[in-house]
């Protein structure tokens, strides 16, 4: 994981203005929101193994996951690229379970931090420097 600095750090804005214009970004809020916090994710590679993550959490009211009726207010914290390398192959050690196909579908990561090189860095902070003007106008 490799942090950024960004313009974005400590921003406010209404949840649902930023989601509509990280949506049009190819950024998605998925899985990774609770509460209280959350990110917004664009992966960088067609494996989708190095991701731009923006992290935010909850200032006022309250979030939704992805709807459009939220009344939450976010806060930007600071971004930061990352690499998960994942097992490429068949999982040997699998067994075949009627409720754990259900929650343990796939593999953890081989490394979920993995060092991300330098053109990676590059490619994220490009992405990161054309969202901060549209967000920051």
């Amino acid at each position: 994981m490799i942090s950024l600095s960004s313009k974005l750090e400590n921003v406010e804005e209404a949840f649902v203005n930023v989601q509509e214009y990280l949506g049009d970004h190819n950024f998605s809020l998925g899985g990774n929101w609770d509460y209280d916090h959350g990110y917004f994710d664009r992966n960088l590679d067609e494996e989708r193994k190095v991701w731009l993550r923006l992290p935010f959490h909850v200032t006022h009211g309250t979030m939704e996951g992805e709807s459009d009726q939220s009344d939450a207010v976010i806060k930007f914290g600071q971004p930061f690229v990352l690499k998960h390398l994942y097992n490429e192959g068949l999982d040997n050690m699998a067994e075949a379970k009627v409720v754990g196909a259900l929650v343990d579908q796939f593999q953890k990561p081989v490394d979920p931090d993995a060092d991300v090189e330098p053109s990676w860095v590059e490619q994220a902070e490009d992405v990161l420097r054309k969202v901060e003007k549209g967000l920051l106008q």
